[in-house]
């Protein structure tokens, strides 16, 4: 399910960037949003699940002014503990993440006995 929620976000900045761009980039007019209207990108989304059926647990949102992007996610992991990820991006940092990991691993001490 990690996979779908990252293969979402990367479409979601890919359908964003394709908006954003348009067809013009080609010809020089990049930032056109159709008919040389020059849009301004801003964007705020924000999405969870909490199946209590499966055990997935996460959520994910993201903030876009201009230039500049905030967002972040959380996802428990199958060991019990919680990824929390944090990261902006603007012209003058780049992109940096701050990653935590909160709680503590659990790990079964028997795993079963064959042959007994």
């Amino acid at each position: 399910m990690f996979k779908f929620a990252v293969a979402a976000a990367v479409l979601l900045v890919a359908v964003v960037s394709a908006q954003w761009y348009g067809d013009d980039a080609a010809s020089g007019s990049a930032g056109s949003f159709g008919g040389g209207h020059h849009a301004y990108p801003k964007y705020k989304y924000e999405y969870g699940v909490k199946d209590h059926h499966t055990g997935d647990h996460k959520s994910q949102w993201e903030v876009r002014d201009g230039d500049v992007v905030k967002g972040g996610y959380t996802l428990h992991e199958a060991d019990g503990t919680e990824r929390v990820v944090e990261y902006s991006s603007d012209k003058h940092n780049g992109f940096q993440a701050h990653v935590k990991t909160v709680g503590h691993a659990h790990h079964p001490q028997v795993y079963g006995h064959h042959g007994e």
